[in-house]
């Protein structure tokens, strides 16, 4: 059967699998999770993902959620197009730079979310730190973990985030630029983010995995 990716256009976390799948040349359906209109919380969708997140992927007869885990068990069964190096060092470097965004980044900006993007996990943090300053929060801590990564990268980039194989650090860079972007970070300040990420956008896979190339992504967002 063919894989079935429930996923949000402007998902970070879908975004990557959408890459992966784009990488390794496997077709899927696309089944839209409307986050606005809270599908992720229905009964329906707890059945799929009992957490209430996307992305969640159909797939050999198993429904798989979390972004890692699944793009590691496509690596695992679809070796074609390999995302992580084989040498034991390069693909610890693949690791680090995608937790350091996976862990340490991309869930601390959704303590100050924008507006289009509320889900349950974040609306009590919104109470809490005030709508008012979401931007300011979300811009702050993005920054200061892309100060961290910008240092990393100066050890561990070439022509993309490890040398100049596109590997699994790559799939969780270009999501988190776009939103650090949405929060108004100054990239010139991210020399190093900015070039690969420039690079990883001339990349096929990564133009029809970006959100404005979605069917559930709105007209005036479309590119």
């Amino acid at each position: 059967m063919q894989p079935v990716l429930h996923s949000y256009f402007r998902s970070s976390c879908s975004w990557r699998v959408r890459t992966a799948l784009a990488l390794k040349g496997i077709n899927y359906e696309y089944k839209a999770v409307n986050l606005l209109k809270s599908e992720q919380l229905s009964d329906a969708y707890r059945t799929i993902n009992p957490l209430g997140q996307v992305p969640a992927l159909e797939i050999d007869g198993v429904m798989m959620t979390q972004s890692l885990p699944i793009i590691e068990y496509l690596e695992e069964t679809r070796p074609t197009c390999s995302l992580f190096p084989r040498d034991p060092i390069k693909r610890f470097m693949t690791r680090q730079v995608a937790e350091m965004i996976n862990a340490g980044i991309q869930p601390l900006q959704y303590t100050a979310p924008c507006t289009a993007d509320v889900n349950m996990k974040n609306l009590s943090m919104i109470k809490f730190i005030g709508a008012d300053r979401k931007m300011e929060v979300g811009n702050t801590l993005i920054t200061k973990g892309f100060e961290a990564l910008e240092k990393t990268l100066e050890n561990t980039s070439g022509k993309y985030c490890i040398g100049d194989e596109v590997t699994v650090a790559d799939l969780f860079l270009a999501p988190q630029v776009y939103n650090a972007l949405r929060f108004n970070v100054n990239m010139a300040t991210f020399p190093i983010i900015s070039r690969i990420n420039d690079g990883l956008a001339e990349l096929d896979a990564f133009k029809v995995s970006h959100p404005s190339k979605q069917p559930d992504c709105p007209e005036d967002l479309r590119q």
